[in-house]
Formats: structure tokens, sequence, C-alpha cells
């Protein structure tokens, strides 16, 4: 079973990259909640999607939560740390980042408080003199990954916050010897400011050109309720 998505608001479905010409396939699910078992997942909505030679790209997010890594705001109870962090975070329209005590005392959580509070002094060294980003260069891509709530997010996880996915790179190996579809697999972190492969089957070169392929983030993160997609040369 499979449903093609539509893309991101204003994204098309065909893109140019170093010459070649790719078509990005969004694959809409149903809501995955924890508990949801992610090879179950794969196997209903891709299988019969992907084909020999594509590239089947899972959000991060979809990972992370049948991985038990996602949290109900209450279920979070911020140290005063956490609160007093927060305040300092630039929120953006992309998303609200480490700038809510819960998202802050997960990053504590995640990384320990000595890295986030170096990282937390570093960039507001930096930041006096222009220089921006160092804080995630220093806290880790473990405090890059986390997710915090949006208005615009599927519920339920517009009142949740989601970690970043333990083992991506053993999981795309998994899911590519599970699917035995002659495709590679990458779990990705995809957004308005840009992407990340945070694990794949592929070799360096083509990360960088799936990265370029997806910058535009022709998922979305919110109602498409496409957490799967593929990439097939045109």
């Amino acid at each position: 079973m499979s449903a093609a998505g539509q893309p991101n608001d204003g994204k098309k479905l065909e893109i140019a990259v170093d010459g070649e010409r790719f078509v990005r396939v969004p694959i809409r699910t149903r809501v995955v909640m924890p508990g949801d078992d992610l090879d179950a997942v794969i196997s209903e909505y891709a299988t019969d999607v992907v084909r020999p030679g594509d590239v089947l790209f899972v959000t991060e997010k979809i990972v992370a939560i049948t991985q038990g890594r996602s949290f109900m705001l209450e279920e979070i109870t911020p140290r005063p740390l956490a609160r007093f962090l927060s305040r300092y975070v630039t929120r953006t329209p992309h998303g609200i980042g480490l700038g809510m005590p819960e998202t802050m005392e997960m990053a504590l959580r995640e990384c320990g408080p000595i890295r986030i509070l170096f990282a937390a002094a570093v960039s507001a060294v930096t930041k006096a003199f222009g220089r921006k980003g160092d804080f995630y260069r220093i806290a880790g891509d473990k405090a890059r990954a986390i997710d915090g709530p949006t208005t615009g997010t599927m519920p339920p996880y517009d009142r949740a916050v989601v970690l970043g996915p333990e083992r991506p790179r053993e999981v795309a190996a998994h899911l590519k010897a599970m699917l035995n579809a002659g495709c590679e697999v990458a779990v990705v972190d995809i957004n308005d400011l840009g992407g990340n492969i945070l694990g794949s089957t592929l070799d360096r070169a083509g990360e960088r050109r799936l990265v370029a392929i997806l910058k535009d983030n022709p998922l979305g993160q919110g109602t498409e309720s496409t957490p799967l997609g593929v990439i097939r040369a045109a």
C-alpha cells in the first residue's frame, strides 16, 4: 500500500542538479506514533514505490519517534538552567530550536550541561563580533537535531519535542537490506534552512548530491504527512 503525496507549498517535484534532472516523489503515510514499528511503516508505504536505482529518504523525525525519542511537553520539567538559557536563543520562522525551556532541557539531557554552557558562552562572545552558528557547532548534532513544537506541525507533534534518531547509519543499512529493491536509503534532516544526511548507504559524493536535491525542502514539516520520499533520475 502506498500513496503519493503533494510537494511542500511552492516546491516542484522535478529539480536539476549538476546538469542532471531528478524527480522527488513524496510518499504520504498515516501519522506515525510512538510504539509504531519503523520496518512495518516502510514496508507498508514504500515497498510499492521504490525501484532499482532510487534513493529512499526517510525523515529523521519518524525514525526518532519509532525509537521512543518523542516527548509531550507535559512530560518535560525544565530545570532553572534550561529556562535561563532558552531566553537567549534566537527563534526563527522556520523553527523554535532551543528557544523554549522544554527543548533546552532536552539539549541539556542529550549533550550534558558542561557542553551546552560552553557552547552558550562561546556563542555569546562570537555573536558580538557578528559571527553566527557557533552554539550548534560546539553543542553538536544532538542539539541541532532536537525538533520543537510549532503551530504548523501535524498533531500530536505540535505539542511534542522530538530528539534526533539513534544510529541513523545502521537504520539506513537495515532498511536497504529489508527492502531488497536495489535502492539506496538515507535518513535525512531537511528543513527550510537547509539539510543534513544523518546516515545513509550512499558514499560522500552521493550524500552531497542528495542534500542539493533536497535543499528546497520538498516534503515540508507540517500537515503534508509525507515523512518518506524517493529520489529518481528523471
